[in-house]
């Protein structure tokens, strides 16, 4: 388990937690009466993922559909719905009145009504949130045969030639391009954001050199990182991470704007499901974050499951729209 910066340490209630490891034991053991005491769900369950296969987000709604199916009595299933920053999954999501819709939403949920006014949804108008799912965080790499070999070295090549190094992101407007005006704001000098559709389609100008750099998801890179692809200069999580031991975190480098943190999160359209089926859904989601069977996958994947209840979600989510508006509004950011 982890907590991300900024939100509380303190993890899901101990009530909340110990409810929803009685109704995972319940479920396993009872499973009739246990459905025959709820009515939700009646039908299968269906999680949107806002982005194409991959990533932590979509990662951690297949390891949940695949662990909460059998407590909640039907199938779960995933379904990708890519495009526009994540705006088209999460519309479709505040859209649907089957109350078997789910939306595994993330950091651009929070971040694109900032870059479009008319984005057509509101996270606290049109979604109740479920818990925190996941967090990993966001890693500044280099190709393997660049000549920057540390923080310090991008520092000083951006200020002695301004403009010149160019930062591939996963989008305009997405947390890899916000981290990114954060640390020129931050230093006093200018990157060129390089957009692509998501992050495997940056991948092969990243690894071929011809973007100097990106502030990447951890799941997304780690695999280059140990094959000696992609170099790791330092990493955005309060703590360094056991996963590229010996790389700095932003904190360590007297950084701390610049720590940030990917999450995913739970979510469904604003009461569609019965306000008994939510409360159920939220504690089966916090015993399942809290099993080895879910740590250790989670871990392969390269993000940490995150417990947290769906009040303190709410003030979380709150909290993460205000502070990436602030840098779209101070660094004059527009949407594509």
């Amino acid at each position: 388990m982890t907590t991300l910066s900024g939100l509380p340490s303190t993890p899901l209630r101990r009530r909340a937690l110990l409810s929803g490891a009685a109704a995972l034991t319940a479920a396993a053991v009872w499973p009739q009466r246990a459905q025959a005491a709820d009515t939700w769900p009646s039908k299968t369950v269906r999680i949107i993922v806002p982005f194409a296969p991959g990533g932590g987000a979509d990662s951690s709604a297949r390891v949940l559909a695949e662990l909460l199916a059998p407590q909640l009595g039907q199938s779960v299933i995933v379904d990708n719905k890519p495009g526009a920053g994540s705006a088209i999954g999460v519309s479709a999501a505040a859209q649907s009145r089957d109350g078997h819709t789910l939306l595994m939403g993330s950091n651009s949920m929070v971040i694109n009504p900032s870059l479009m006014p008319n984005i057509g949804y509101d996270v606290a108008r049109d979604f109740d949130a479920v818990g925190m799912v996941s967090a990993q965080p966001l890693v500044l790499v280099v190709p393997a045969t660049s000549s920057l070999k540390s923080f310090a070295d991008v520092v000083a090549q951006a200020k002695a030639h301004p403009s010149k190094l160019m930062a591939g992101n996963s989008g305009n407007g997405t947390l890899a391009h916000l981290i990114a005006e954060i640390f020129a704001s931050q230093i006093g000098a200018t990157l060129t954001p390089v957009p692509y559709k998501g992050e495997s389609a940056l991948m092969p100008d990243l690894l071929g050199g011809l973007v100097a750099l990106g502030f990447l998801n951890l799941p997304s890179v780690l695999a280059h990182i140990r094959a000696g692809r992609l170099r790791a200069l330092a990493v955005s999580s309060p703590k360094e991470v056991p996963e590229l031991p010996g790389v700095p975190t932003f904190r360590s480098l007297n950084q701390p704007s610049l720590e940030v943190q990917g999450w995913a999160a739970l979510f469904a359209p604003r009461e569609s499901i019965p306000a008994a089926g939510l409360a159920r859904l939220e504690s089966l989601l916090g015993a399942a974050l809290a099993s080895d069977a879910v740590k250790t996958r989670f871990a392969a994947l390269g993000v940490a499951p995150v417990i947290l209840n769906r009040a303190d979600t709410v003030k979380f989510i709150k909290s993460e729209g205000e502070r990436y508006a602030a840098v779209i509004k101070a660094r004059g950011i527009k949407a594509e």
